[in-house]
């Protein structure tokens, strides 16, 4: 774990410095008491995954509280901060892989993008399976825990966790709605890359769209197809996230956060997040 960074990063996929590996697999419950001293605010560098079968209680990504219910999964991308608050009684599994994971496996390496689950955008993050998906959706990750306590051939692991997100991907139904509209769809993730590269430096949306060689009216309509928001409030939302994310970090002034996001003063900045929060940094910064 960095702690030098301005929030802690966890950087192996094995939670065990002692231990670099690239993929991790656990039983919730035991993964749970191992870590006990993680219940803090903190990023991973890798893909990390949860399936509950039962539990109770919370947890947070990106300051958003979800409730656990039985067959909840959750999945969360590189950079996303996250705790929980589980009462004890969880059970499921725990799944961290890297972001290279299957890059020397796969001819296309950006395959990983086909699933909007690890794009790490909150309408896709959290969702339950249904009945009839639950117990081959359990199956595979039986199957991984074995060939991973067995030492079995990497690849043929590999192949274990493709499926499990390919037969995720089918059962939560989200690439079929995404595909409606394949360039439409292209164009919203191409934005939202563009948007997660360029959020500090550029917060107009006309100057995306001019990048995406559409007008700003058609990128409006089509990220309010997707996600019901303007290009604008979702730039805006992650200029807030970012924020939210570095005042976790106390150590850190008003006025270098606001120099962070490249806002021009100390002023602007705090007026931006209140307008989007209706708290001032300070606000925000006491309730957590």
């Amino acid at each position: 774990m960095n702690r030098k960074n301005t929030i802690p990063i966890i950087d192996s996929c094995s939670l065990d410095l002692n231990n670099k590996t690239t993929i991790h697999i656990d039983d919730l419950s035991e993964y749970v008491i191992k870590h006990a001293n993680m219940v803090f605010p903190h990023k991973h560098n890798f893909f990390h995954f949860v399936l509950f079968t039962k539990g109770s209680g919370d947890h947070i990504i990106d300051f958003n509280h979800y409730k656990i219910k039985p067959f909840q999964i959750y999945f969360m991308a590189p950079g996303q901060v996250h705790t929980w608050n589980f009462v004890g009684d969880e059970g499921g599994y725990v799944v961290n892989f890297s972001v290279d994971y299957f890059q020397s496996f796969l001819l296309r390496t950006d395959y990983l993008e086909r699933f909007s689950f690890l794009q790490g955008k909150i309408e896709h993050l959290i969702f339950e399976l249904e009945g009839p998906c639950r117990a081959q959706a359990t199956n595979i990750l039986d199957e991984i825990l074995l060939a991973k306590s067995s030492g079995l051939s990497e690849d043929y692991i590999r192949t274990l966790l493709l499926q499990f997100l390919l037969y995720v991907s089918i059962c939560s139904e989200k690439e079929q709605k995404d595909g409606s509209n394949p360039y439409n769809h292209k164009i919203f993730n191409s934005f939202q890359q563009l948007v997660e590269q360029q959020f500090k430096s550029t917060k107009l949306p006309s100057v995306y769209a001019d990048q995406l060689f559409i007008t700003p009216n058609h990128l409006n309509a089509i990220c309010k197809s997707y996600i019901g928001q303007s290009a604008g409030e979702i730039i805006r939302n992650r200029i807030v996230l970012e924020a939210k994310r570095l005042l976790i970090n106390r150590n850190l002034n008003i006025t270098e956060i606001a120099n962070e996001l490249q806002f021009k003063d100390n002023s602007y900045f705090t007026k931006f997040f209140k307008k989007s929060t209706d708290l001032t940094p300070e606000e925000f910064r006491k309730q957590l």
